[in-house]
């Protein structure tokens, strides 16, 4: 072959592993997009699953509650049977404080030892940190001796008003113990309120009477709706559709559940208050169930009576009531009455109502009683002289068209505690400002009187308790008010319709307009270089809510945006925003805290937090007051400042704090129940 042929034959091959190559890993190419097909369809399948499961898993998850909450509902009784009974005992507070507890203010500063100084110049040296554990001393016992007297105000404040509350509790046993039928009310009526054998959506509307002379109990009690029962008997996930289904419930078996809950409900009230009975004031009980609808006889708004039962005292106590049919025991064992169709409000006909017993009837939570809100200004104004006249002052209304800012003057006849009281009565929805406080004040001191009380259907702020400390002058919120009236027979209620708009008491125009700004401003301020991390704690007791509602510099705000940081304005070092109406109703308390920087101060204490106070404003800067907090303390790094505490009406008083720890702010959180990772 010439040399020609063989170059050709070369060239050939080499083209032909070349087409062999490129033949190969065109395979392989659309071998791997084969793969990748079938890879990525197996994806989609496993991903459309698991979608399909989720959602089947929903749905179940919804069922089990729909047949959970049906089984909570027809187990009512027996569950409410096993709950603890409503006791006096329980009113009472133990007259126990938490003792002092100073801390390292405790441990006097060591003393140097002459004996551990040698050398040159030692005689100087021991004399230098003789004088300056001397000095160091000093101040360890004025802060002690002020931090004492802080916890001494505090313990004799605290203890007073346990023993105020306990005295009340004991003159309430004995007018139970002697059948006075103001008391019975009163204290039965709490009984059912306070009751943990309810569910916590359960309403809680009552009027009650009492028989003395019969030692019948007679009282209206409100049922849940029909809507408490599920509609729903299960959920079903439809994939074709992709959406879930609601199986309905047969309407006769809803019907039915319903039907049980109000036999049980009155079986329940009547057990409640026979079991919180121990003073033998109850022989006998009615109770008539009742739901608050419209009466499809004439379309108006009605009491609707759809269960009645009068259950003696022996009789009842002899059943098992975790064993009965509800809907048996009231109508055949007890005799009473259970709608045949409650679910389309079919009423029955009580035997007894309170109105019939032709006392006093007490009404809690709606009714018939006058609703404060909507009564006359003077009717209203009336009403409280009254409330002072049954508390055997002597109260007289002022002329309005010259009254000074009076409402009502008041002369109490106490020689040692009595005198002339100014009273001013504000009929506000919304929290009275401290500048009526503030005005209250003045009147007081112009009038030349004993003391002040201002009575509003609201409660009031911070601010307003902050001004008011250490001055005679008593704030009566709405809630106060109302129980106040209930105790001396009187009757008032606070709502029960829709609010009217009305604008914040005290608010020009353009604030009336645009009813926005309505936090309080809390500034913080002290001496001393040291730089400081202030943080706030929504707290339910000595608990926070939750992790979030711990607000500090890598959590600016809470989740409801009711206390944030702020820029702190002129002369404050820190600040907070707070909108003490938005906090949650689990809230009792709002915990405020300081601890050392770390980055800053990294070997820092508080020693140097001296001359510590918060500023109180309002959402327009104007100054409220001013609460002080305890300096802080050697080997601590940080410190709870005080908590504003929410009393029984609404209202939120602030508490100084003291309480150091020397593990700085992982330590304080770890005290209020956080977990630190």
């Amino acid at each position: 072959m010439s040399r020609r042929g063989g170059l050709l034959g070369v060239w050939a091959e080499a083209q032909r592993q070349q087409q062999r190559q490129q033949e190969a890993r065109h395979r392989a190419e659309v071998q791997a997009q084969r793969e990748a097909t079938r890879a990525a369809a197996r994806q989609d399948r496993e991903q459309r699953q698991a979608y399909r499961q989720a959602r089947e898993a929903e749905a179940r998850r919804r069922t089990e509650e729909i047949e959970a909450r049906v089984a909570e509902l027809e187990g009512l009784l027996a569950a409410g049977c096993r709950a603890p009974a409503f006791t006096v005992a329980g009113l009472r507070r133990p007259e126990q404080l938490e003792p002092f507890s100073p801390g390292h203010l405790a441990r006097p500063v060591p003393m140097p030892d002459a004996g551990q100084y040698g050398g040159f110049g030692a005689r100087e040296r021991f004399e230098r940190d003789w004088y300056a554990a001397q000095a160091a001393e000093t101040q360890r016992q004025q802060q002690l001796a002020a931090y004492r007297q802080q916890y001494d105000q505090w313990a004799a404040t605290t203890l007073a008003e346990i023993r105020r509350h306990n005295a009340g509790v004991a003159e309430m046993e004995a007018a139970l113990r002697a059948g006075d039928p103001d008391a019975v009310v009163e204290y039965f009526s709490a009984a059912l309120y306070a009751s943990a054998a309810w569910p916590e959506e359960f309403p809680h509307q009552i009027s009650a009477a009492y028989d003395p002379g019969a030692r019948q109990l007679v009282l209206d009690w409100e049922l849940p709706g029909f809507d408490v029962v599920p509609a729903a008997k299960a959920v079903r996930y439809v994939a074709a559709s992709d959406e879930e289904k609601e199986t309905a419930r047969p309407a006769g078996q809803r019907r039915s559940v319903y039907r049980d809950v109000v036999a049980q409900c009155v079986l329940l009230a009547v057990r409640e208050l026979f079991a919180a009975d121990a003073f033998g004031a109850l022989q006998s009980v009615v109770c008539n169930g009742f739901v608050d609808e419209h009466d499809p006889a004439t379309g108006r708004p009605a009491h609707i009576h759809l269960a009645t039962v009068t259950a003696d005292r022996d009789v009842f106590a002899a059943m098992n009531l975790q064993q009965v049919d509800a809907v048996e025991c009231v109508t055949g064992g007890l005799g009473g009455q259970v709608s045949a169709r409650p679910d389309q409000l079919a009423a029955v006909r009580p035997g007894r109502l309170p109105a019939d017993v032709g006392r006093s009837v007490v009404s809690h939570g709606g009714g018939d009683d006058p609703d404060l809100f909507e009564m006359d200004p003077v009717e209203f104004e009336a009403l409280v002289a009254e409330l002072f006249r049954a508390r055997g002052m002597r109260a007289v209304m002022t002329s309005r068209s010259n009254d000074g800012g009076v409402d009502v003057e008041a002369l109490d006849p106490d020689p040692i505690s009595g005198g002339r009281i100014i009273v001013q009565v504000k009929r506000y929805r919304k929290t009275v400002p401290p500048t009526a406080v503030r005005d209250l004040y003045g009147t007081v001191q112009a009038a030349g009187a004993n003391k002040g009380v201002l009575v509003t259907t609201s409660k009031f702020g911070p601010g307003s308790h902050a001004f008011a400390g250490g001055k005679p002058l008593t704030l009566i919120s709405g809630e106060e008010l109302v129980a106040l009236l209930a105790q001396h027979g009187l009757r008032g209620r606070l709502g029960g319709g829709a609010p009217r708009r009305e604008p914040e008491p005290g608010a020009g125009p353009a604030q009336t307009q645009t009813q926005t700004q309505t936090h309080s401003v809390l500034g913080l301020s002290w001496s001393g270089g040291v730089a400081l991390d202030v943080c706030a704690l929504v707290c339910s007791g000595s608990r926070v809510l939750s992790d979030d509602h711990f607000v500090f510099f890598n959590n600016p705000r809470t989740p409801d945006g009711a206390v944030r940081s702020a820029a702190p304005s002129a002369g404050d070092k820190a600040a907070l925003h707070v909108r003490f109406e938005e906090l949650p109703e689990a809230a009792d308390r709002l915990v405020l805290a300081a601890a050392i920087d770390p980055e800053i101060n990294p070997d820092a204490d508080l020693a140097l937090f001296t001359d510590a106070r918060i500023r109180l404003a309002d959402a327009f800067g104007t100054e409220l007051g001013q609460l002080e907090v305890s300096d802080g303390r050697p080997g601590e790094t940080a410190l709870v400042l005080g908590s504003f505490r929410r009393r029984p009406g609404g209202d939120w008083d602030f508490v100084v704090g003291g309480k150091g720890y020397p593990g700085g702010l992982e330590a304080l959180v770890l005290d209020f129940g956080m977990e630190v990772a």
